[in-house]
């Protein structure tokens, strides 16, 4: 009969015994090492079995020096944006036995390097995403954070893929867009004053003002949620604007549902552009016109990249660029004709 320990669990002292095999082989077997012989690992295992051994997680996380656990840390766990990320994130990790543990910062850049530091020490490796502190704080951070990985922020730190969208280049498509259909009076709606995205999004905005001169581009401030979104309805009306662009699908939708509130037709007053392309858009009324990100994508990318790092692996694209794709739906249309004045 199996010795149990003074706790009443099963051991290796008792697999070892068992299988008349040392307490390093029982080890080894149940580490996966391959370099025992196949006949005493086979017995090892069948002894394991007998007696329902279970290994203790964290004890073998100390013997191979790792968690089979990786973490990200996002701004907002609330945006579909980022669910999405972590979505792609999680389902591609798990293939290969990692789990996930996320962190929200809730916007709040201060709580970020805090966080990320708590992450990295219980998990193999790291995923920022988005993340809002500075370009000094993040250089200074990343070195202690390897293996990392960086969704939407790049870094001078040697081997830290980054994975960037073309938001500058997104938001001139979709300028461009309410440009062809005649407007000429634009306005932003813009994101977080910290998110990176959103300055990518002003340099694309800066770019297309230049090219397109004639075009008035207000700048306007807003957020990344449907509240914000709503509550910026009185700013847009004041703006003239006819055709918005907003800092992305959420912030879209709230300004909608306020415009309609306030008998304004959507598009047939003022057209609405989001961006990313979140599940719920082509479900608003009218149907959101956005710039599609591949969200999941970017997940599954990130471990990925992650994974050689943990692994090191020769890596020969250490990260990736992708272009946001214009969807057009029905929340965009002609701009509306001014009124005419009838002298009688």
């Amino acid at each position: 009969m199996a010795r149990r320990s003074a706790t009443g669990r099963i051991g290796i002292a008792d697999v070892a015994v068992k299988a008349g095999v040392s307490h390093a082989t029982v080890s080894r077997v149940m580490n996966g090492n391959f370099t025992v012989d196949p006949d005493i690992a086979s017995r090892v295992r069948a002894a394991a079995a007998e007696l329902k051994y279970q290994p203790n997680p964290v004890g073998r996380s100390l013997a191979l020096g790792k968690t089979d656990t990786i973490g990200i840390v996002v701004p907002d766990l609330a945006n579909p944006t980022f669910q999405a990320i972590l979505r792609g994130l999680s389902r591609a990790a798990a293939q290969d036995g990692y789990r996930v543990l996320i962190a929200d910062s809730f916007e709040v850049s201060s709580e970020e390097t805090i966080l990320a530091g708590e992450a990295r020490r219980r998990c193999d490796g790291l995923v920022l995403c988005a993340p809002r502190m500075s370009d000094a704080e993040l250089e200074e951070i990343a070195p202690s954070l390897h293996p990392l990985v960086l969704i939407n922020r790049t870094s001078a730190a040697a081997n830290v893929p980054t994975l960037v969208v073309d938001y500058g280049q997104g938001v001139q498509d979709l300028a461009e867009h309410l440009v062809d259909l005649g407007h000429t009076r634009l306005a932003f709606l813009a994101g977080p004053p910290r998110s990176a995205s959103n300055g990518m999004r002003l340099q694309g905005l800066e770019a297309f003002k230049a090219a397109h001169p004639h075009v008035d581009v207000r700048m306007l401030e807003g957020g990344s949620d449907f509240d914000t979104g709503h509550e910026a309805v009185d700013a847009v009306l004041e703006s003239g604007a006819t055709g918005i662009l907003a800092f992305n699908d959420l912030v879209a939708m709230g300004l909608m549902s306020g415009l309609h509130e306030r008998g304004m037709d959507v598009p047939g007053d003022i057209s609405v552009t989001g961006f990313d392309d979140i599940p719920f858009a082509r479900y608003t009324t009218p149907a959101l016109t956005t710039a599609a990100v591949p969200i999941t994508e970017l997940g599954e990318q990130a471990w990925h990249q992650l994974r050689a790092l943990i692994r090191k692996e020769e890596n020969d694209a250490p990260g990736s660029r992708y272009q946001p794709r214009l969807q057009v739906r029905a929340s965009s249309g002609p701009a509306k004709a001014p009124r005419s004045t009838v002298h009688g």
